[in-house]
């Protein structure tokens, strides 16, 4: 490839500086995880994480590390394996900052940052414990009805949005296919970085029956090819979760000693192809 959007793997991840704001997608929805074990290997710091709307077990890889400084989510979970350990962990000893978050708020205040403005209203906030513990989000009275209060909340805008996809054109297009949110992710943020299983000659929006499907070059930062990157997390109908890798990172998490045993081989494996 010689279209300059495209990069290896470490210098993709190299370009996501320590104190980023940084938004990656719940597990089905491609979980660029080849991109977070360079982080890891980097040492990436103070990172403020967005999970959208949920984070798996690369928010919690992140936080076991001593990635992230502030997370933003409405849950962080392994699925049928449980929560993330290493995420109740830095919450009981203080060592991250929590902005707890619904999901329709996370999409809500994403889609203001696509629409590139200031805030946006949202109902079924009010009264909930969420709603007093976030000081920056607002009750204001609704200015075309009367006793009518809605929550407003602020724009996220993220610095970077790392995800993972089946495939990308020579001209830097993105194929997304169902996951629409990857799509908001990109618009709302000032740079998006994504690895994919493989590349085409193709030109992508060319092909009326999946163009609809197809994230444009031009909110496309860098690309970097990583077979099998969602691993050890699936990838949509191209192949499933290792249940067996996700279950001994559910066991090992739970101690400091086991999440380090779990990373340093995490490090040095490949990822599973069968």
């Amino acid at each position: 490839m010689t279209n300059k959007l495209f990069s290896s793997l470490a210098e993709l991840a190299e370009s996501i500086p320590d104190g980023a704001k940084l938004a990656i997608p719940k597990d089905p929805s491609g979980v660029a995880m080849l991109a977070a074990r360079e982080l890891v290997r980097r040492g990436v710091r103070d990172l403020h994480l967005i999970c959208v709307p949920t984070g798996g077990i690369m928010a919690d890889i992140l936080i076991g590390s001593g990635a992230v400084r502030t997370l933003e989510t409405s849950a962080i979970t392994l699925g049928e394996f449980g929560g993330g350990p290493r995420f109740a962990a830095a919450l009981r000893s203080a060592k991250i900052e929590m902005r707890d978050a619904t999901c329709p708020a996370v999409y809500a205040a994403l889609q203001a940052g696509e629409k590139g403005i200031p805030f946006i209203p949202l109902r079924g906030l009010i009264g909930s414990d969420v709603m007093k513990h976030r000081g920056d989000w607002k009750v204001i009275d609704n200015p075309f009805t009367a006793n009518d209060p809605i929550a407003l909340l602020p724009a996220i805008r993220p610095d970077v949005s790392l995800f993972h996809t089946p495939l990308a054109d020579r001209f830097g297009n993105v194929f997304v296919g169902r996951d629409r949110e990857l799509i908001t992710m990109a618009h709302a943020s000032h740079r998006t970085l994504v690895t994919v299983e493989q590349t085409t000659d193709e030109n992508l929006l060319d092909d009326d029956s999946r163009a609809g499907a197809v994230l444009p070059a031009i909110y496309v930062t860098k690309i970097a090819v990583a077979k099998r990157g969602a691993w050890p997390l699936g990838l949509g109908d191209h192949y499933a979760d290792d249940e067996s890798t996700l279950a001994n990172y559910a066991t090992l998490a739970r101690t400091e000693d086991g999440f380090a045993q779990f990373i340093e081989q995490w490090l040095s494996e490949e990822p599973v192809t069968a």
